[in-house]
């Protein structure tokens, strides 16, 4: 990921003053993930650009520093990275200076209104495109201009989510990289680290004198500290004493899910998976992708399973499910019935190894094509469950949903949506890879020309 900050003050070169970095040098900073580096690909009296980039190392990520146990846990996620927060840490660690707005030799200058420009990119945009980015940036005074960066081979039927981001405007340095830092993974609706009471303090001190007023503030505070409930009102509160009073608001279903309703698929599905597994014998059953734990709710139900464990990235989701399951609370399944754990699919992960059975329910279509060899590879090549149940949305069937515009998928952050022969040929192309027998399944009714709503693939060993 990459961010550039301009300016064509006169002279233009003491941008190198209030970012305490030299014009002349590279520089280097170690970060727990890689390293950062910030030279000057401009340096002219009339204009001075100087480049902030990210070198994660990725193999340093997953073997840690020495330490054994590796930096995994710390920063798994649905994705390789979170680059948008590594940027923000990137930038606390070599701007951090700059950000506070002081500057020993320069200090008017540093309290002074320059004219300065700034790109980003790729930036992830999570929900809401190129609307989203100009509610966020427009309100605090940015001319804002969005590019849609397109991958190599673009997604069927979906727009990117990546944009080149371009802002010009005349503000304080410090203000700019206040706004950023904020601002970059609340875009991305991500971070790749726990979210706790200190990010509170970290929203509120660089988010001092402009986020009070702004008027997406209670996007900007539920997204920058990772939809917690709780932090968010403490945010809230302290920027405005009033916001505490209010209500939470409940939860919004998912586009799939209000799609789907009419037929009852959820519940169809749920119980088509849980109907595989206990005729496969399964006895230790690993949701993968568990979500706000739906199946394991339909699963501690039943007597069959001696335990079951529930992966997902999601932190967020992974607290919904503990409340809705009643972990270690009375009317909760018996302690040890049920675990949780935040991890991803693309990595070999022992902690669910024990499992003879795995279900990955409406997860499949989340995943990019580029990472589905990993996740193919990590479920039946590493863990080698005796029994794995997939099921999908059929792309097919959608035709049939009158509020479906043509080509369109059922979420927008399905990376794609497979038809019956698309599905039948992926789920005999992983048997035959990994030494499983499969057997492809309808769920729901299934119509005379486009089939059932949903698939599943049942591979046994």
């Amino acid at each position: 990921m990459f961010l550039s900050l301009a300016t064509t003050y006169r002279p233009a070169t003491e941008l190198g003053f209030l970012l305490h970095k030299h014009p002349d040098r590279v520089h280097e900073a170690e970060l727990p993930f890689g390293k950062a580096l910030l030279f000057y690909t401009e340096a002219t009296a009339e204009r001075c650009e100087a480049a902030l980039v990210l070198d994660v190392d990725p193999v340093g990520l997953v073997r840690g520093s020495g330490r054994g146990d590796g930096l995994l846990d710390q920063y798994v996620n649905d994705r390789p990275y979170a680059a948008s927060s590594f940027l923000c840490v990137a930038l606390n660690k070599v701007l951090r200076t700059a950000m506070n707005g002081t500057c020993k030799t320069h200090q008017a200058l540093a309290d002074a209104t320059i004219p300065l420009e700034a790109v980003v990119a790729p930036l992830p945009v999570r929900g809401g495109g190129e609307a989203l980015v100009r509610r966020l940036f427009e309100p605090l005074g940015w001319t804002v201009t969005v590019t849609p960066v397109e991958p190599a081979t673009p997604p069927a039927g979906r727009s990117t989510r990546y944009v080149k981001l371009n802002l010009a405007g005349e503000a304080r340095l410090a203000t700019l990289l206040a706004h950023l830092y904020v601002l970059i993974p609340v875009l991305d609706d991500a971070k790749h680290y726990w979210v706790g009471d200190d990010e509170v303090e970290k929203l509120l001190a660089r988010g001092a004198g402009w986020l009070d007023a702004h008027p997406e503030k209670d996007l900007i505070v539920r997204r920058y500290l990772k939809h917690r409930r709780a932090l968010a009102r403490t945010a809230l509160e302290r920027l405005d004493p009033e916001a505490g009073d209010e209500p939470e608001r409940e939860a919004v279903p998912s586009p799939e899910a209000v799609l789907e309703a009419p037929i009852r698929l959820h519940d169809c599905r749920l119980d088509a998976v849980a109907t595989a597994l206990a005729a496969a014998g399964a006895t230790v059953v690993a949701d993968l992708g568990c979500g706000e734990g739906k199946l394991l709710r339909r699963l501690v139900r039943e007597r069959w399973p001696v335990r079951l464990i529930g992966l997902d990235p999601s932190l967020r989701e992974l607290e919904t499910a503990t409340r809705r399951l009643k972990l270690n609370e009375p009317g909760g399944p018996p302690e040890g019935r049920v675990t949780l754990l935040h991890g991803s699919l693309t990595y070999r992960d022992q902690r669910w190894a024990e499992a003879d059975a795995a279900a990955l329910v409406e997860v499949i279509e989340h995943i990019d094509p580029a990472q589905r060899p990993l996740v193919e590879r990590v479920v039946f090549g590493e863990a080698r469950p005796r029994t794995v149940v997939v099921t999908t949305p059929n792309a097919d069937y959608n035709a049939l949903f009158e509020t479906l515009p043509a080509g369109a998928m059922r979420h927008p952050d399905h990376r794609f949506e497979w038809t019956r022969a698309e599905f039948a040929a992926w789920s005999d192309a992983v048997a035959a890879a990994y030494g499983y027998r499969v057997a492809i399944e309808p769920i729901g009714d299934v119509d005379a020309a486009h089939g059932a709503p949903s698939q599943m693939a049942v591979f046994t060993r």
